[in-house]
């Protein structure tokens, strides 16, 4: 059964954005997701597309800014943003201490100066960052495409039903679908983006 988004009832506009019309918001690729405890489940394809999208947007002349998670110490190999999706000379920063890159960042002030509406975010962990970020970018008045193959997550614990396990696929998809329905629109690779 099709259930209607909160984003149709309000009329939003569900045009994906373009590379050449949006500042693309790279979060939390960090070496932390790559192995060990936090290690996401999927994590490889999404950082091959996060590379093809990064990519595809210093091609097109967009502004990049990576978001790094400063709880695990930048300095250190596993806070490090994964040497595939690095940024290079010219591309902003910006550390963050919660979910939200916009909360108590200057991620908004970055943004605004690059003169788009439109953000194109991807990222590590779907559920959390990405979701919270794109949240944030709404609710400032942005209009954000979050690009679903290049972020991942990972398995979780719910702490009712005897603490039944939601697969990554199912955390995965519960966020975008919390995206499509009040926050932004998802596509589901870069072929999606305009």
């Amino acid at each position: 059964m099709a259930t209607t988004t909160l984003r149709a009832l309000n009329g939003a506009d569900e045009t994906p954005a373009s590379l050449s019309n949006a500042t693309l918001i790279m979060v939390d690729y960090q070496n932390v997701y790559t192995s060990g405890v936090m290690e996401l489940d999927g994590w490889k394809p999404a950082l091959e597309a996060a590379s093809q999208l990064l990519t595809a947007a210093r091609r097109a002349g967009a502004t990049v800014i990576h978001v790094q998670e400063a709880g695990y110490d930048v300095e250190s190999e596993a806070g490090q943003i994964h040497e595939s999706v690095a940024p290079v000379d010219g591309e902003t920063v910006v550390v963050k201490d919660v979910p939200n890159g916009f909360h108590n960042t200057d991620l908004g002030k970055h943004v605004d100066a690059a003169g788009h509406e439109n953000v194109i975010i991807a990222g590590f962990m779907t559920n959390m960052c990405v979701l919270f970020t794109t949240e944030g970018a709404s609710l400032r008045g942005n209009r954000p495409t979050v690009v679903a193959d290049a972020c991942a997550t990972r398995t979780l614990q719910t702490m009712h039903a005897g603490g039944t396990s939601l697969t990554a696929r199912q955390v995965h998809d519960g966020a975008l679908a919390t995206i499509t329905d009040r926050y932004g629109v998802v596509v589901p690779s870069i072929a999606g983006l305009k």
